[in-house]
């Protein structure tokens, strides 16, 4: 009997990796699925608590994927690990904070330490040359590919015909008549190759799947770092910059303010981590309080919370001030106007 070989796809929920897991499947290869968490995944949690997107399913792309496709999916937290990559870029950055060559290098390295101890024989990705600036292009495939140290065991199915034959191309693992010439940013190829394959629901493209192509996150991080003058992050951190409307009057504390009610519920688990407002004589969202502010920084914290209130045409509202300690402090004071918040002040 003639073996079968095995192959781990690096699982994004996207439509590529969708495709091109297919696509070697459908050649007899038995493929698992390989999902790294980093912890910037765009979906996860915020698409599940703001309203505005109450439209999008409620699921893991990656994990849905892997489930209409029949095919074991493995998640392993890479956040640890992940921090150096994010810190230290060989590559640098690409528009925002996104170390998009170094990521992926470092996940394919990964997939590559995965495939030896499960006695998997290659590595499938979605990539498309032409299709992301940084890390998809032809000069830097051969890059991730050397530096991963996975070199010919990495196969790219939707562009293989458009570059060097892989060991499992040259072995007749699989036929290279059967994969694709695929380049660019167009999404018709893979439309269409979608529709030939039956698969007519998938995550759509929306600017990528990472936080760190965001140019709001990455400014909320770059002023996190900078004004801890410190790099190093926790899950917490990275998380409560997904959230609300970040405001920083001054290096010493900025305030974390709720936008809706899910978010507000998602930041009541937090009242024991940071210092945090919310007015009792009128409706209004609730601020978590991030920082070492003085006397003074908490009065224009409650009086830029009342503000975003009910109350803010008043000539007075009431704040509570719930220290992390269980302190309780209370502000009567007139909210802030739309002009006094300057708008250097958001984030």
């Amino acid at each position: 009997m003639s073996k079968q070989y095995k192959a781990v796809s690096l699982v994004s929920g996207g439509l590529d990796s969708m495709l091109a897991s297919q696509v070697i499947m459908d050649q007899g290869i038995h493929v698992e699925g390989i999902n790294f968490f980093t912890g910037f995944c765009v979906e996860g949690h915020t698409h599940a608590i703001r309203k505005q997107d109450d439209k999008k399913p409620k699921r893991n792309n990656a994990l849905w994927v892997a489930e209409q496709l029949g095919m074991k999916l493995h998640i392993i937290d890479v956040i640890e690990e992940y921090k150096d990559v994010l810190i230290n870029p060989k590559y640098g950055y690409g528009a925002n904070m996104n170390p998009c060559l170094d990521c992926k290098i470092f996940m394919v390295k990964k997939a590559h330490e995965w495939i030896k101890e499960n006695d998997f024989d290659f590595i499938i990705t979605g990539e498309v040359i032409g299709q992301r600036p940084m890390s998809q292009r032809k000069q830097t495939m051969p890059i991730i590919a050397h530096q991963s140290g996975a070199d010919e065991l990495l196969l790219r199915p939707l562009s293989a015909k458009n570059l060097p034959e892989t060991l499992p191309e040259r072995e007749g693992w699989v036929d290279r008549e059967q994969l694709f010439d695929f380049s660019g940013r167009s999404r018709k190829p893979q439309i269409a190759l979608a529709n030939e394959l039956g698969i007519d629901d998938y995550a759509q493209p929306a600017g990528g799947c990472c936080f760190l192509t965001d140019a709001s996150y990455s400014n909320k991080l770059v002023d996190l770092w900078q004004n801890r003058n410190d790099k190093n992050y926790e899950m917490d951190d990275i998380m409560m910059l997904k959230v609300g409307r970040h405001i920083r009057p001054n290096a010493r504390f900025k305030l974390i303010i709720a936008r809706e009610e899910g978010e507000c519920r998602f930041m009541e688990g937090y009242r024991k981590e940071f210092d945090h407002l919310h007015c009792t004589s009128h409706t209004g969202p609730m601020a978590l309080i991030d920082g070492k502010p003085n006397s003074e920084d908490l009065q224009l914290a409650a009086r830029i919370l009342a503000r975003f209130g009910k109350g803010r045409s008043e000539e007075q509202v009431d704040v509570e001030l719930g220290l992390k300690n269980g302190v309780k402090r209370q502000y009567s004071i007139k909210p802030l106007g739309s002009d006094d918040i300057p708008k250097e002040w958001y984030l």
